[in-house]
């Protein structure tokens, strides 16, 4: 009975809704603020909501109104989509979820069944960033690969394609946009080595209509729309030598796509290299050109075709792993007296560029973060001066920022009231050496780089966690400089909603959910989520009432060494949740319990100094981007310092050679033999045995 009052909500709700949204009404959006229909809100993606009945004054109000709890823990990092009262969401694994907007109650939940083997694919954990609504369907990309096309009022599959060859390990955890009809949608991966591209997709049949690579096909031309460019782009790679023969170069464009309906271009943003250590990528030749075109670039395609229509390079020969993925804003700006069409862009590479529309031209760049790999950006020639050191051909280099980025994926907004723009910067420094040994692997973590184990002595431990930090920037890009800033202390901090209420929302790492007042920065108000939380809030109206929304979520840390940001993790990770905020609101969370995790004794191994080191670089190379730094789990990933495994030999050396590949563990015996993952669990066990004797000094 209650499966059919569900759907028969469902339906009501829908009506008028879902099949009804198009290109023109998400052109008219501003006349329905109550609604937010695509990723951004608006095509312009400024993430800027006109509803102000939620403002300065009354903020402090503000209270839960419904939470919702999602079916599985890890990474509930999507944007909500509402139509018309309804309520279009994602969890980890691709899951859809329609609930009402004013309740809470849930409409229909659809899973796609993504292969839990294909975890061990995803570099960032199994995350997804929400869907798209067009014409009646709700569309998501799934992690194996898949686009799939449900019916809006009952989440029925009306279609499904396979966008990516499965049997390379891209992984898909955008969003998709919609616009002309079609569905466009990248993919990720380049870490594992596969060759980035965007597809576009018919709306109604689910027919492929173009395709643009990212990276040039050195053997052949592809018979897609990035033909007329493979050319151009050939003579900035290596033709003859590089592990980018065969990882594919990179390249993937696993976020940023936003259709321009001013220009009438679909703008991409393009990731980082494979591997990212250029010179093993695509060695130099003296007097070539080595700027491995397209990667570290925002490019302009026709939307109908793919033509090509222009690009900026912000990384030339992009070797640290800085995507130009992170999200772009679409506005106009008034420069030296004329106003001129812009896209807003901070990368991770710690500029904040502001480039022409039209021509894809630089206007201005500024520095938004610490940065020791270039000191300015040349505005003659478009290039950064660059230091050369920091491209640690011969000896290490200590490099700002680190490959998370001084602005990774979370969503940064701007308020059209202040003409600023609000967006989570961090500052980490990160080690690069050049892998001597370096060998391709396919399927396997491939960056030709290698960085120093997380020290055991405590006291250098905590300086490295002290010299992290996070902030909240509010960023004038007329003028390139900053209006204010919030310290938030840890990094790793949540996207950002900016209001006609003359507010801005944010989420933290640690759980807090927060609203400035936008002209200055004050905090006006604060939430516990429970925790992380990442993803863009949005605001929205339902029956009159204005509401806000965010996603929390363990897990959403992912590979980050998040034990060093965030002490003590919860004992058992609870599931995402969709917290929804209203003036008033009386509801509350379920009760939860911090529980410091208890390590037992760990088993005694007669392992020299050696082995240990030994298996401290391999544990770096093959372990570290799921269960943290320094054997440090984020708290959802098994912390294997309390692993039974660790106690018995035969059950890790079979956990590591392929016996829980089912529930995402990969499967290391082609490149780990039995004495590789016996170092490895003498490591683990050294650390488990420092964290044994000092929870009992704590007793």
């Amino acid at each position: 009975m209650r499966t059919m009052q569900a759907l028969a909500l469902a339906s009501a709700l829908a009506a008028c809704g879902p099949a009804a949204v198009d290109e023109a009404r998400i052109a008219r959006a501003d006349s329905e603020p109550g609604n937010w229909m695509s990723h951004g809100r608006t095509y312009a993606e400024e993430r800027y909501s006109p509803l102000d009945d939620i403002n300065r004054e009354n903020v402090s109000q503000l209270g839960l109104a419904w939470s919702y709890e999602m079916r599985v823990p890890r990474a509930a990092e999507a944007t909500p989509i509402v139509v018309d009262g309804v309520m279009y969401v994602t969890s980890a694994w691709s899951i859809v979820y329609a609930l009402d907007a004013a309740t809470g109650a849930e409409l229909w939940v659809f899973d796609p069944e993504v292969p839990r083997e294909r975890g061990a694919s995803a570099c960032c954990d199994v995350g997804n960033r929400g869907v798209a609504v067009w014409g009646g369907r709700v569309y998501v990309g799934t992690l194996d690969g898949r686009l799939i096309a449900l019916d809006a009022r009952t989440g029925a599959k009306t279609w499904e394609v396979v966008t990516v060859d499965q049997a390379r390990p891209y992984t898909i955890t955008g969003a998709p946009r919609a616009a002309r009809g079609l569905v466009f949608i990248g993919n990720g991966g380049a870490e594992y080595g596969v060759r980035g591209y965007v597809s576009a997709y018919d709306a109604r049949s689910g027919d492929l209509r173009w395709r643009f690579y990212t990276t040039p096909n050195p053997r052949e031309p592809d018979g897609a729309a990035s033909d007329s460019m493979r050319d151009a782009a050939l003579a900035t790679w290596n033709p003859n030598a590089g592990a980018w023969l065969e990882s594919g170069g990179g390249g993937t464009a696993w976020d940023a796509l936003v259709y321009d309906r001013d220009t009438d271009t679909l703008w991409i943003g393009v990731g980082n290299g494979s591997p990212w250590n250029r010179e093993i990528r695509s060695p130099s030749i003296e007097g070539r050109n080595n700027d491995n075109l397209f990667l570290s670039s925002v490019v302009g395609v026709d939307p109908d075709t793919g033509a090509y229509k222009c690009h900026y390079q912000e990384t030339p020969g992009e070797t640290w792993d800085y995507t130009a993925t992170q999200p772009i804003i679409l506005t106009s700006l008034t420069i030296e007296g004329r106003e001129r069409r812009v896209l807003l862009h901070a990368p991770k590479n710690g500029f904040f560029y502001v480039i022409d529309r039209e021509d894809c031209g630089l206007i201005s760049a500024g520095s938004i973060a610490t940065q020791t790999w270039a000191n300015g950006v040349d505005l003659n020639t478009g290039r950064p001066n660059e230091n050369a050191e920091a491209r640690f051909a011969a000896d290490t280099a200590i490099v700002l920022p680190s490959p998370f980025g001084a602005h990774n994926w979370h969503p940064m907004s701007m308020s059209r009231d202040t003409g600023l723009v609000y967006l989570p910067v961090q500052e980490m420094a990160q080690d690069y050496t050049s892998d001597p040994a370096f060998v391709y692997r396919p399927g396997r973590w491939n960056t030709g780089t290698v960085h120093a184990a997380l020290p055991t002595d405590r006291a250098t431990r905590a300086a490295v966690r002290n010299s992290m930090r996070g902030f909240l920037l509010a960023w004038d890009p007329v003028n390139q400089r900053e209006a204010w800033r919030v310290d938030l202390g840890p990094p790793w901090n949540g996207g950002t909603l900016a209001t006609a209420g003359g507010l801005v929302f944010q989420g933290m790492l640690d759980g807090r959910f927060r609203a400035y007042d936008a002209a200055t920065g004050a905090q006006l108000w604060e939430f516990d989520n429970q925790a992380a939380t990442m993803g863009g809030p949005i605001s929205y109206q339902a029956g009159g009432v204005q509401y806000v929304a965010s996603l929390a979520s363990d897990g959403s840390l992912g590979f980050l060494p998040s034990g060093l940001i965030v002490a003590n993790p919860r004992a058992e990770p609870a599931n995402g949740r969709v917290n929804v905020f209203r003036i008033g609101g009386t509801a509350s969370l379920p009760a939860r319990e911090l529980v410091a995790l208890e390590t037992p004794r760990p088993p005694q191994l007669r392992a020299s100094a050696r082995t240990i080191s030994q298996g401290a670089a391999l544990y770096t190379q093959f372990c570290m981007v799921c269960h943290g730094s320094g054997v440090i789990s984020g708290g959802v990933l098994p912390d294997l310092r309390r692993a039974g495994s660790l106690q018995d030999a035969i059950v890790w050396r079979q956990t590591v050679h392929g016996a829980r590949a089912a529930n995402g563990m990969p499967d290391f015996t082609q490149w780990l033999d039995a004495g590789d993952a016996e170092a490895i669990r003498a490591y683990v066990a050294s650390e488990a045995a420092i964290a044994y004797a000092e929870e009992r000094a704590r007793r």
